[in-house]
């Protein structure tokens, strides 16, 4: 992970991009609690996806090999389901400890500084 210069604490350098668009972030993080996989509805209905958006992303995913799509029939029905390949398991867990520690990095960088939601009241209750 890059360091983060000590002017811009909430930068996140380093972070897997792939992983860190909202979207994607979804889906891998619905996927990870389940080995089998989901199918491409459940996905589409647990990320509040088109299925346009979510083919796209899903096409992100595999092509970083993170996720593996896998096609077949029920009875005459085409069935989609997708899961987390090893290497996708493996650096999203580095992703979320890559995020882990930016994040506690950033706490302590801000700590004894007054907070950005303290300062966000008192510019909203200040008299115009």
């Amino acid at each position: 992970m890059a360091e983060t210069r000590a002017d811009t604490p909430f930068a996140f350098n380093g972070l897997d991009r792939i992983f860190h668009e909202r979207a994607r972030l979804g889906i891998v993080t619905s996927l990870a609690g389940q080995p089998e996989g989901l199918s491409f509805a459940q996905l589409k209905q647990l990320c509040g996806l088109t299925d346009g958006n979510l083919n796209r992303h899903l096409t992100v995913l595999e092509e970083a090999r993170y996720v593996i799509i896998e096609k077949s029939f029920e009875g005459k029905r085409p069935q989609t389901r997708c899961r987390l390949s090893e290497l996708g398991r493996g650096d999203f867990g580095q992703y979320l400890a890559a995020l882990e520690s930016a994040l506690l990095k950033a706490t302590r960088a801000t700590e004894g500084k007054e907070s950005v939601s303290n300062i966000s009241r008192r510019l909203r209750e200040r008299p115009t």
